[in-house]
């Protein structure tokens, strides 16, 4: 008994979109095409692949397994695709990066859009494990991540290591100071990310290394809105040295005995390394890095 591409792909659709209405419009087709398809696989095999209700979509055990097949089957199917569309030269395609901050690749990302007009590149931005879990999922190419990850898995290419910095408002008593020391910030209200950000790990574990304590003012999500909680005056930031950028209404101030360092290292699945818009990439981030 043969299985069906096409009821194969709308299943896959629905799994990875968590939605029928989402698969039906990643396809171009319509809701109720999509759920047919999906139906008529499993009646073909007298098995259930999704919990369904009125306001979400489950997979059942054996959709979780059959998904880590269709997984890699699109994965193949796509590099077969490319590989045929070599002689495009890339002028067709897409490329998605889940990165922790976007900053540390947006110079390679505007040369490749320069070069390859024709590849749609999308960004999706995330702490380290939700870019890991982007990648692991086949959400996206490439993830940028914040700390080294040791998976055999995975192609990694190391960018950047730089020291945490604190930061506050103009306004805040610090704002004067040239530099502080782990003790400044023993009790202080800090502006601190949401749990999973490695900024917010290596803090943590510093301040616990020294004998400090974490007071939390605020958890939010994101650089952007940690900076805009420090900028109102809500508690002090932390973030790499790096990534502070410009802002005339806040001020870095060194952290003179943090020994930790923030690394930035851009990876891809292994199985994944070949295809040419991932390996066209990679190669133009490690000429910028010679």
């Amino acid at each position: 008994m043969s299985v069906s591409h096409a009821q194969l792909k709308a299943f896959h659709a629905v799994a990875v979109h968590g939605s029928f209405t989402r698969a039906a419009e990643r396809l171009f087709l319509t809701q109720p095409a999509i759920s047919d398809q999906v139906r008529k696989l499993e009646e073909r095999f007298g098995v259930l692949l999704f919990h369904r209700n009125k306001r979400s979509v489950r997979l059942t055990d054996l959709g979780e397994r059959l998904l880590s097949v269709t997984q890699r089957l699109f994965v193949i199917e796509a590099e077969a695709q490319e590989l045929l569309q070599a002689s495009q030269a890339l002028q067709t395609g897409s490329l998605i990066l889940a990165v922790d901050a976007p900053v540390h690749v947006l110079p390679q990302i505007a040369r490749f859009c320069e070069r390859y007009p024709g590849i749609s590149v999308k960004i999706e931005t995330g702490n380290t494990d939700e870019s890991l879990f982007r990648l692991f999922n086949y959400q996206a190419d490439l993830a940028l991540l914040g700390r080294d990850v040791s998976d055999e898995r995975l192609i990694s290419l190391p960018l950047r290591n730089d020291p945490m910095v604190a930061f506050v408002s103009r306004s805040h008593p610090w704002a004067d100071r040239e530099s502080i020391c782990l003790a400044d910030l023993d009790d202080t209200p800090l502006v601190l990310r949401e749990i999973g950000s490695v900024t917010r790990q290596t803090l943590e574990e510093e301040m616990a290394r020294a004998g400090f304590r974490i007071r939390p003012a605020i958890q939010v999500e994101g650089r952007e809105a940690a900076r805009e909680a420090v900028v109102v005056g809500i508690g002090v930031g932390v973030v790499s040295a790096a990534e502070f950028g410009a802002d005339s209404r806040v001020c870095a101030l060194p952290i003179t005995d943090c020994t930790r360092r923030l690394t930035e290292t851009l990876v891809c699945l292994r199985e994944q390394s070949s295809r040419r818009v991932v390996a066209t990439f990679l190669e133009m981030v490690r000429g910028s890095l010679v």
